[in-house]
């Protein structure tokens, strides 16, 4: 089958980070593609670790070849054939990986850079998706996105995703480095953000704080609005009637809107874990401008009267955020658990969105 053409803008995205359930089956992303009226653009791996052994790169809580990721592979090939880019993000909120690629010591870098180099070249990834929350140098995260592009060539996607408020203020920031002075310096080779206007850190109940960034000069095209696709996912979640006014009207508004990205992939509503590319389809459709989407009508009232039915399930979880963020000028969000990989239960270090 031909590759499926997709408009270069705007984006849809969803990251990809819980791919068993409990019992250890396979989360399938396949039908973001068997199902009508979806028009995904990229998918986001997470997340990968640089560890503190350079050879014991990991994605999650297992190496990237470990037996249980032969069904995502092969998945997601399909996706790529199918026209659908494929990223890995890299980080989150577990600490350490961009610390130990945050140095000056070309021996020690290329020991932590060349398993990172080997499986993007090993699973024909598109591009790299660096979350960087945890303090790390603007010389630093230069240095990387040159060697990525370097290595890659021009075709090679390199995106990030700050929390939405550094982009308006250095000071309310995961990442340490100023993401202003990196888009003057680096921009040509940065694809777009993966903005989070979530968790405190951003708000897409109303189009005001996209709006904020493009006066402070961002390009629409380089911000993605990145959303919690379910509360239980993160503090932040909006609902589908205020998403219906706001959506709509920053893709009709800005003619070169950058798109809209969702953490993450195996709970989305409205469908939840049962149908999770619904949301794909019901965000899909308001991106083409509809301001209403059926199949979401009285979800906000059934999430109110029985949050059960979202509630976090600790018996996923294997990778806790961790604390040691840095402090914010504005208040902290709430930590938040997520979803991960790990039906065995084994602790692999957190992962934000995030």
């Amino acid at each position: 089958m031909p590759p499926l053409p997709h408009p270069a803008l705007p984006r849809l995205i969803t990251y990809y980070q819980t791919h068993h359930t409990p019992s250890g089956a396979p989360i399938s992303v396949l039908p973001l593609l068997q199902n009508p009226g979806i028009s995904l653009t990229h998918l986001i791996l997470a997340a990968i670790h640089v560890n503190e052994d350079p050879s014991a790169l990991t994605l999650n809580d297992h190496p990237p070849d470990h037996p249980r990721f032969t069904t995502l592979w092969a998945e997601l090939r399909i996706l790529q054939a199918s026209g659908v880019k494929v990223l890995g993000m890299l980080g989150g909120a577990a600490q350490g990986s961009f610390a130990r690629l945050d140095t000056d010591n070309l021996p020690v870098f290329e020991r932590y850079y060349q398993p990172l180099a080997a499986l993007i070249r090993a699973r024909a990834l598109d591009g790299l998706d660096l979350d960087v929350e945890e303090p790390m140098s603007l010389g630093g995260i230069i240095r990387l996105i040159d060697r990525l592009r370097a290595d890659f060539g021009p075709a090679f996607l390199i995106t990030l995703a700050p929390v939405a408020a550094a982009l308006l203020n250095a000071e309310h920031n995961l990442s340490g480095f100023d993401y202003e002075a990196l888009e003057v310096m680096r921009g040509r080779d940065i694809a777009w953000y993966n903005a989070q206007f979530y968790c405190g850190w951003g708000d897409c109940s109303n189009p005001a704080m996209y709006e904020m960034l493009l006066v402070k000069g961002w390009q629409p095209e380089k911000i993605v609005v990145g959303l919690v696709t379910n509360p239980s996912n993160g503090s932040g979640w909006v609902p589908w009637n205020m998403l219906g006014a706001v959506v709509p009207l920053l893709a009709g508004r800005h003619p070169r809107f950058g798109g809209v990205m969702g953490w993450e992939y195996f709970n989305s509503l409205p469908g939840g874990e049962a149908r999770p590319w619904e949301w794909a389809q019901a965000m899909t459709a308001l991106l083409r401008g509809k301001r209403t989407v059926p199949g979401v009508e009285g979800l906000e009232e059934s999430i109110k009267a029985e949050p059960a039915a979202v509630k976090h399930d600790a018996t996923r979880e294997a990778d806790p955020d961790d604390d040691g963020r840095p402090e914010a000028v504005v208040p902290v969000p709430r930590e938040f658990d997520y979803h991960s990989d790990g039906a065995d239960g084994t602790d692999g270090g957190g992962d934000q969105e995030e």
